[in-house]
């Protein structure tokens, strides 16, 4: 699957932020307060007509830079053009043509993707009699369009997903797995390891990936393609900017993964950047592995592994099923236990219960301990499928639906994780009227 990323740029106070909320139908960035310098990114899944897709708000960029143009916004939206499937370009039409969306579109003409002009605060019909000035921007067509309100948004979006591709949910012929973690925690090492060759360039230096770098493994009765999102190369003025390129990087690999290897440093633990990667994963349907690399550097006791896992299980909780598998790159201990693992999460991903194993299961585990009675009604659940998906998604279909709480829920994934195995993949679990 091609990677599906839409980039909403443009100057400071357009709107973008409101724009970003919206088509995730969302008051909140799934992922914020990213540790670095880029504290307000925001990053989002949408999706539309059955298309789903990242969404990035490359809002906030304008703060510290004497040259603003030159140094803080120029090359935010080279990195979004380099890496987005299509790009909104956000103007004010109360505002007009201003000498900084001139330059932005200076910049925009010269990529060869998709590029749509949105101009933001229509919000009365009368507004959208302003676009004009627009179209001497020479980036084609302008679409009116009101974040506030909604207004405009369904007609940007139906020409937006054009241009983007439909999720497979076929098994593909090679599982995918994609390393993914902070600079520096040992996924180059990892990756070169792997396939017995320099690869990826090992640096202390942190940088930016400028290219994912797939690898093709094939050896001790296993085959898979492999890919290191952290092939760093150092790149000038990158500064400020190395946060938000690697997630996007990450973002772009998850989106083709099966698997993803989430690769800690043992010395600095699970940190805020870890579990936001590993809960976009999780969000995206992925599997997940998590590898606490240089291990043989902790000072440790019998007990430090099971309060190690422990701690990293409270922190992810309620997506506490991941394995966790503790190696030393270096000392190669470990490390094919993790592949082992990674293995076995994706033919979890991909493991179809018959519907006869299903009901016979757990309509007996709801009998033990049926929903509990809301407003004096009683939730009969009568019979359970599999859905075809690329996450294991599973129909409950019942009386009442609605009276289906989360509290419960999570005890029929529980008990559907107990009795047929899914460690390290999501379930996605529907209540439907039957």
């Amino acid at each position: 699957m091609a990677s599906n990323i839409v980039a909403i740029t443009g100057r400071p106070n357009v709107g973008k932020s409101t724009l970003f909320n919206r088509l995730i139908e969302d008051k909140k960035a799934i992922m914020d307060n990213l540790s670095g310098v880029t504290r307000d990114r925001h990053y989002g899944q949408g999706e539309w007509t059955d298309k789903k897709f990242t969404l990035i708000d490359t809002g906030g960029y304008v703060h510290g830079s004497d040259d603003i143009f030159e140094e803080a916004i120029r090359e935010q939206v080279e990195i979004a053009l380099e890496e987005a499937t299509v790009i909104i370009f956000m103007v004010d039409v109360q505002v007009g043509v201003t000498p900084l969306d001139e330059e932005f579109a200076n910049v925009l003409r010269r990529s060869k993707k998709p590029v749509y002009v949105v101009a933001n605060k229509a919000d009365i019909p009368k507004h959208g009699d302003y676009t004009g000035e627009f179209y001497a921007l020479g980036l084609g067509e302008v679409f009116p369009l009101s974040s506030q309100n909604g207004h405009g948004t369904g007609e940007l979006l139906d020409e937006i997903v054009k241009h983007l591709e439909a999720e497979s949910e076929e098994k593909p012929a090679l599982p995918r797995f994609t390393i993914v973690g902070r600079p520096n925690v040992g996924k180059s090492s990892l990756l070169n390891m792997l396939i017995g060759e320099q690869r990826s360039i090992v640096t202390d230096i942190a940088g930016t990936t400028r290219d994912a770098i797939d690898a093709h493994y094939n050896a001790f009765g296993h085959e898979f393609i492999i890919t290191d999102t952290a092939g760093i190369r150092k790149k000038s003025k990158i500064r400020d900017n190395i946060e938000f390129y690697s997630i996007l990087r990450s973002i772009k690999a998850l989106e083709d993964a099966d698997v993803c290897i989430a690769v800690l440093d043992a010395a600095q633990g699970l940190e805020a950047q870890d579990a936001n990667i590993i809960n976009l994963a999780i969000r995206y349907g992925k599997g997940v592995v998590i590898m606490v690399n240089k291990w043989d550097l902790i000072e440790k006791d019998s007990k430090t592994a099971k309060q190690y896992e422990d701690a990293i299980r409270s922190k992810l909780a309620p997506n506490d099923y991941l394995p966790i598998v503790f190696t030393s790159v270096i000392n190669k201990q470990r490390v094919f236990q993790t592949i082992e693992k990674a293995i076995m999460v994706y033919e979890n991903k991909y493991k179809k219960i018959p519907t006869s194993q299903l009901n016979d299961i757990m309509l007996k585990v709801i009998d033990d301990y049926p929903p509990p009675s809301i407003k004096g009604k009683y939730v009969k659940i009568k019979y359970i499928t599999q859905f075809p998906a690329k996450t294991p998604t599973f129909a409950f279909f019942c009386n009442l639906p609605q009276y289906i709480k989360e509290p419960y829920q999570r005890y029929l994934e529980n008990k559907m994780r107990e009795h047929f195995d899914f460690e390290g993949v999501p379930l996605r679990l529907f209540f439907r009227k039957k």
